[in-house]
């Protein structure tokens, strides 16, 4: 008797103490997620008015005390233009300040948000008169202070400052693979480059009659190449995978100048000596380098140089003078996620192939699902066209279960109550269900898999039942058939702008450059887009809401100052293609 009264008492203790855990980690009522009681909004609302009687009765005079009202006010505030208008009056306040009342200025040792724009001021007040050297101590303050509110949307009178001389005196030096294995793909973004610098062929809308387009198919090989020696407006075929209808955004034009462009030849030698040579040449912006060894071996060298390099690494380090840019499939991924979750869809499948590459892509894409307010992401994958032939012949097709995307590698750690050590509730366990039917499939594949994977996923599934099917890029090619498109039928896939159609001159001119080569025109648009990126290196930088139309995407910047590619997506349709 005495025995279960024990083991009842200390299962209670075991489960109070998990309450408290539950507690600790904050858990709520679902149907209150997102809601601020209203005497919580009543009370920031009273801080808020709080604050402005001490900057109103200030009449503008600059103070200690108003300063610091409107850093408090700051976080209080949620629309983004009242926001930037408290970083700008900030900032406002700080400069009014005088040389002596800056010197007599003594504040707390853990006023880190205010020490953070005392020290943005003196960069600004030591480096005003030079343009460069302004924005190289704004990129190593914003380093110093990431958390800063002017870290995050700098002064709109700032920004102003630091780039009202960009451009004048820009010297451009293109850091590429130019022979060896890589040649080709080197020089595909260097004729990009070059090209947008000339100057890009002026956007011209398809027709919505699809009558009045030259469709290029698999029936007629010939057909599905232009002619080198055909301007687009004698007639040159416009591929099958253009929209007849078009929502892309029109791409921007490029800066156009005649300034000389260095160019380097990564494959030639050591990249320690390109950049000795470069910096001898007068360059003071790389493009650059493409390769990833290349990229590893940069972010080792110390140089003041300014480099937009054209790739990415994993947990890369803040550097004040480095920018990212790349194609990069998890940026796609992500564009999927969103995409998906924006039309209303619940439970998602990802079918990946088998390997590192893969769960890279899987995992972006669930992280991206989770921000959006998603929740577990099933995953499937596959090795090779010839297993997915092989499963077809005994019959297999695909069904809509999986085994959920782990987005961390973390390991439950456990907490302290008392006497009590309890396990940390693992909210990253990965159960093989979603709690619901998958109501949309996302497939990175070949063409050839592609193929393979709808005709498996119609074998298992109903038409009543089937998910909405979604494609990447990655089976995206020239020339496909009428036969194909409407076997497609419904399935939703994201591609580059330059391939969407949102330039048909643009894109007839790469097309005539690489015969109808999509992942050499990806490239050629990548071209273009770092030739813009570099003549606006400043505004990268420094402008937190930088955005650009380019060739390869709709283009903003995000942490780390990493170029982030928003994609076009369209729809096969009755046979033909749609910009959705």
């Amino acid at each position: 008797m005495l025995s279960s009264i024990f083991v009842r008492i200390k299962t209670g203790l075991v489960c109070s103490a998990m309450l408290a855990v539950m507690i600790i980690a904050g858990c709520t009522v679902p149907d209150q997620q997102g809601q601020q009681p209203l005497q919580t909004q009543d009370k920031i609302s009273a801080e808020i008015a709080r604050y402005q009687s001490i900057i109103d009765a200030a009449h503008g005079e600059p103070s200690l005390d108003v300063i610091r009202a409107y850093i408090a006010q700051e976080p209080l505030v949620k629309e983004s233009a009242a926001r930037q208008k408290n970083i700008d009056d900030t900032w406002q306040m700080l400069t009014r300040l005088s040389p002596q009342e800056r010197r007599g200025l003594v504040i707390n040792a853990d006023e880190n948000v205010l020490q953070g724009w005392l020290d943005l001021l003196s960069a600004y007040q030591d480096n005003k008169q030079d343009s460069d050297k302004l924005q190289a101590a704004i990129r190593d303050w914003k380093i110093r202070y990431p958390q800063n509110p002017a870290a995050q949307s700098l002064p709109v009178q700032l920004q102003q400052t630091a780039i009202q001389q960009q451009n004048t005196n820009i010297r451009i030096a293109l850091f590429l693979p130019l022979s060896g294995q890589a040649k080709v793909f080197g020089e595909a973004i260097r004729q990009g480059f070059l090209d947008a610098q000339a100057g890009l062929p002026s956007p011209s809308l398809p027709t919505e009659n699809p009558e009045n387009l030259s469709i290029a198919d698999n029936d007629s090989a010939s057909d599905s190449v232009v002619s080198t020696d055909m301007s687009p407006s004698e007639g040159a075929i416009i591929d099958s995978t253009i929209p007849t209808t078009q929502t892309t955004p029109v791409i921007a034009n490029a800066p156009v100048n005649t300034q000389q462009v260095k160019i380097y030849d990564t494959a030639s030698q050591p990249l320690e000596n390109l950049f000795i040579q470069a910096k001898q040449d007068g360059v003071n912006l790389v493009v650059g380098p493409l390769l990833k060894p290349d990229v590893v071996k940069l972010v080792q060298i110390n140089t003041a140089l300014n480099m937009l390099v054209l790739n990415e690494l994993d947990n890369a380090q803040p550097h004040s003078n480095i920018c990212y840019f790349s194609l990069s499939p998890e940026d796609e991924a992500k564009n999927a996620a969103e995409h998906i979750w924006q039309q209303q869809k619940q439970h998602p499948l990802i079918l990946v192939p088998r390997g590192t590459f893969g769960d890279r892509i899987a995992k972006a894409f669930a992280q991206e699902w989770q921000k959006q307010g998603g929740h577990a992401v099933l995953q499937q994958t596959f090795s090779s066209s010839a297993e997915l032939k092989q499963l077809i012949n005994r019959g297999t097709g695909i069904r809509l279960t999986g085994t959920a995307v782990n987005v961390t590698s973390n390991q439950p750690t456990s907490i302290a109550i008392g006497d009590l050590e309890i396990p940390q509730i693992n909210t990253d366990v990965v159960p093989t269900s979603t709690g619901g039917s998958v109501d949309a499939v996302y497939i990175v594949s070949t063409l050839d898999e592609l193929t393979l994977i709808k005709t498996m996923i119609d074998m298992a599934i109903s038409s009543r039942d089937k998910p909405a099917l979604y494609a990447s890029s990655r089976s995206n090619q020239a020339g496909v058939g009428p036969d194909f498109r409407l076997e497609m039928e419904g399935m939703q896939f994201s591609d580059i702008p330059l391939i969407a159609g949102a330039n048909l001159s643009l894109m007839q001119q790469a097309a005539s450059k690489f015969t109808h080569d999509y992942s050499l025109m990806r490239l050629y648009a990548m071209g273009i887009d770092a030739w813009s990126l570099a003549n606006q290196f400043s505004q990268v930088q420094l402008q937190s809401d930088f955005q650009l139309n380019g060739a390869s995407g709709v283009l903003s910047v995000q942490e780390n100052c990493t170029i982030f590619r928003q994609l076009s997506w369209m729809q096969y349709h009755k046979g033909q293609i749609t910009a959705i």
